[in-house]
């Protein structure tokens, strides 16, 4: 019976079936062996063999470049990864590096590969692929980035505050003391079955931030959602907790980030294991950042599991960096630490987020500086598009009090000053299409040729605690939706129009659509 109910889970994290939470342990069990010997990994769980590679994602490293990381549950003495234009023909290889970190019950596994060719698809195998006891794994694909003033239209995937999904995350179910304000309904898609029902429809995903949020045990666990035995977590719940559904996620994912760029950017969420303190209203407890132990505190997850192209780009690891691809600059910064000096940091010391005191992660004034800077060398001629992805907003008419305005001071006076086409930010768990707009001042133009950047927000791709109602539509709000779970696809028409579309979840549905122009003439 305990083998069904295991590889039950299995359906329960990719097709979303309402289940019951499952205990896992530090070690492989006979059932999750059992599992792997059939072809199927229990997501989350501990794998049979330790070097199984697990939760692969990859990240473009230039145009010529492209990093392949993966997790295992053994240290790997030499990461590697065999690669070439032919499933039948991997004849080069990489290597890189494997590291850990205190509390993380995996390996962390990066290797960058250098010297491909733009826009060229390639096959990859990584060490112990296939190996004894492993679940078995088709030889895996990537396509490099297009060359910076590659003419060719191209699509992207946006999404934001994007969580696990399945019995442990946003089901079809709430916990009995509390849970989702917008359960699944019974015959919906969530947002990662979405994005890989539609996957032939974009070329990479960009994830700006709340990344999995496995920060939410501790609410999940007093809420009454894995059942009355775990209904007050303890350090040590929190450790195993917090892992469990982080790998979960991961694993949930890698469908679509071991074939597509993952490219990330970071949110409130990846701070600590707690999200800043919950309360138990059911037992009267407060629980803050003291629940979480060291390797759990200051984005160290985050740090370790994810190599964006900082060294490509000047920037600062996975915080702030940029990369080109096609006729577009794409820049990902950091709303949470590192805030030009005078102006507060969210999860700073003294931020709002209550104990958060993460970073800061550069020298003072260093991620401003290499914002203007990257601003200021785009080449506009190559890349008449500009496009940032950050994670907190400004301009939102959801979510009481979580317009960021330190956020704003430390931004928008550059994306307006280097004329910046569009930027797109999520955190509070709604859609919000704003027009045009800097300073409070909405640009006449509209879509038309604007001179101010267009914003939109988008944090509605859903995670268990569900949608942020919208409070009020603000004047410059174009369309709103606080109702329905969605990811955005954005489409490069050419070096003039860009066409963003809201694509509902439940059923790949388009919510709201609109075409922005800009004339970009930089002769």
């Amino acid at each position: 019976m305990l083998q069904l109910t295991l590889l039950v889970a299995v359906a329960t994290a990719f097709l979303g079936v309402d289940a019951q939470f499952i205990d896992l342990t530090n070690s492989s069990t006979p059932w999750s062996c059992l599992a792997e010997s059939t072809g199927v990994h229990v997501p989350g769980s501990v794998p049979c063999n330790p070097y199984e590679p697990l939760q692969q994602h990859l990240a473009f490293a230039g145009p010529t470049g492209m990093t392949v990381s993966w997790s295992t549950h053994a240290q790997l003495d030499t990461p590697q990864v065999w690669y070439g234009k032919s499933p039948t023909a991997l004849t080069n290889v990489a290597t890189g590096s494997s590291s850990t970190y205190p509390t993380s019950r995996v390996w962390d596994n990066h290797v960058k590969i250098t010297g491909l060719k733009p826009n060229t698809k390639y096959w990859y195998r990584t060490s112990y692929q296939n190996c004894a006891g492993c679940a078995y794994r088709a030889t895996d694909t990537f396509t490099t980035a297009r060359e910076a003033g590659d003419e060719a239209p191209f699509t992207l995937a946006v999404v934001v505050d994007l969580g696990l999904m399945g019995a442990d995350g946003l089901s079809t179910k709430v916990g009995p003391y509390g849970g989702a304000a917008n359960p699944l309904g019974p015959h919906d898609l969530n947002t990662i079955q979405s994005l890989i029902e539609n996957q032939d429809t974009y070329e990479f995903i960009a994830h700006l931030g709340d990344i999995a949020y496995a920060d939410y045990f501790i609410k999940e666990s007093w809420e009454g959602y894995f059942g009355n035995n775990s209904l007050i977590p303890n350090t040590t719940s929190v450790v195993e907790g917090y892992n469990v559904l982080l790998e979960q996620f991961y694993d949930q994912m890698t469908p679509l980030t071991s074939a597509k760029a993952y490219m990330i950017g970071v949110g409130n969420h990846e701070a600590n294991c707690d999200n800043g303190g919950t309360k138990d209203s059911v037992h009267n407890i407060t629980y803050t950042t003291s629940i979480c132990v060291p390797g759990q505190t200051n984005f160290t997850g985050y740090v370790n599991h994810f190599r964006m192209p900082a060294d490509e780009s000047g920037g600062d690891g996975n915080f702030w960096y940029s990369f080109d691809y096609g006729l577009a600059h794409f820049v990902v910064v950091d709303t949470e630490t590192d805030f030009p000096v005078g102006i507060q940091s969210p999860d700073e010391i003294g931020g709002t987020d209550a104990g958060a005191n993460s970073g800061p992660f550069g020298y003072p004034n260093q991620q401003y500086d290499w914002f203007e800077n990257d601003l200021a060398s785009v080449d506009r001629k190559k890349t008449p598009w500009v496009i940032v992805g950050l994670h907190r907003p400004w301009y939102v008419g959801g979510g009481k009090g979580s317009a960021c305005l330190p956020c704003q001071q430390a931004f928008e006076p550059l994306m307006v000053k280097y004329g910046v086409d569009l930027y797109m930010q999520g955190h509070i768990h709604l859609y919000e299409r704003n027009a045009p707009i800097a300073n409070y001042s909405i640009d006449p133009a509209g879509l038309n040729n604007p001179t101010a950047p267009w914003n939109i927000v988008n944090g509605a791709a859903g995670h268990y605690d569900g949608l942020d109602p919208l409070v009020a539509a603000p004047y410059y709000s174009v369309k709103a939706l606080d109702t329905a779970y969605g990811w955005s696809r954005l489409t490069f028409h050419n070096r003039t129009h860009l066409t963003h579309e809201f694509v509902g979840s439940a059923n790949g549905s388009i919510l709201d659509t609109a075409t922005l122009y800009k004339a970009h003439d930089f002769s």
